[in-house]
């Protein structure tokens, strides 16, 4: 919920208040890919589905481990793609329209503040 009023309170855009803009690509993606690498949702995620689609009988063609790195490769070139094609149109889009900017992120401010209030509202029910 802090997050959410934090953001609706100020609701900036996208190289407004100077550090995206002033960002280097190379600087821009290694903190981009510390900030995926820390996040354990997608580690999670993968651990869950991957094991069943692993060959692990005795007519496996490949070793576990390749088979793993291999499955890995791909999702991680799946992910890699779509978030560069959503991150470019996103770009695209809202850095030609600072009103619809603000619309998004004032959106998301009030999703997070509404999703925070329905799970303070549901951990108070549990009680």
């Amino acid at each position: 919920m802090w997050l959410g009023w934090s953001v609706l309170r100020r609701p900036g855009t996208p190289g407004t208040d100077g550090t995206a803009a002033e960002e280097s690509g190379p600087r821009a993606f290694r903190r981009g890919a510390v900030i995926s690498g820390l996040n354990p949702k997608g580690l999670l995620l993968y651990l869950s589905v991957l094991p069943q689609f692993l060959d692990t009988g005795d007519g496996a063609r490949l070793p576990v481990p390749v088979q793993t790195l291999a499955l890995g490769a791909l999702h991680m070139a799946c992910c890699a793609a779509v978030y560069l094609s959503v991150g470019l149109a996103a770009r695209a889009v809202l850095g030609a329209r600072p009103t619809a900017a603000r619309a998004v992120v004032r959106t998301s401010g009030a999703a997070m503040l509404g999703i925070g209030a329905f799970l303070l509202v549901q951990r108070l029910a549990m009680l």
